[in-house]
């Protein structure tokens, strides 16, 4: 039986991961008219924003104007994410 304990270790480090992917890193709430100095913005011209950033690299972004929700860069999985986590 211990033939398997590699691989049960390995879906427990998957499970806290994604645990930990799922919460959020920062939250930024700005004009983004005024405020265009983050990292991943590619978009000049949405007015008020609450920007979400989690744990596992995707941000969240919800324009108040209109309660649309954008999205920036990907969320990390599987043994990328492991890496991550681990480190972090």
């Amino acid at each position: 039986m211990t033939e398997y304990n590699s691989v049960v270790e390995d879906q427990k480090n998957l499970l806290e991961a994604e645990e930990w992917a799922k919460k959020f890193k920062c939250i930024h709430v700005f004009n983004q008219d005024t405020l265009s100095s983050m990292w991943y913005d590619n978009r000049k011209n949405d007015g008020w924003v609450t920007d979400v950033q989690y744990n596992s690299g995707l941000v969240e972004r919800t324009i108040h104007k209109t309660n649309k929700k954008v999205y920036f860069g990907k969320a990390l999985q599987g043994q990328e994410l492991i890496e991550y986590f681990h480190r972090r």
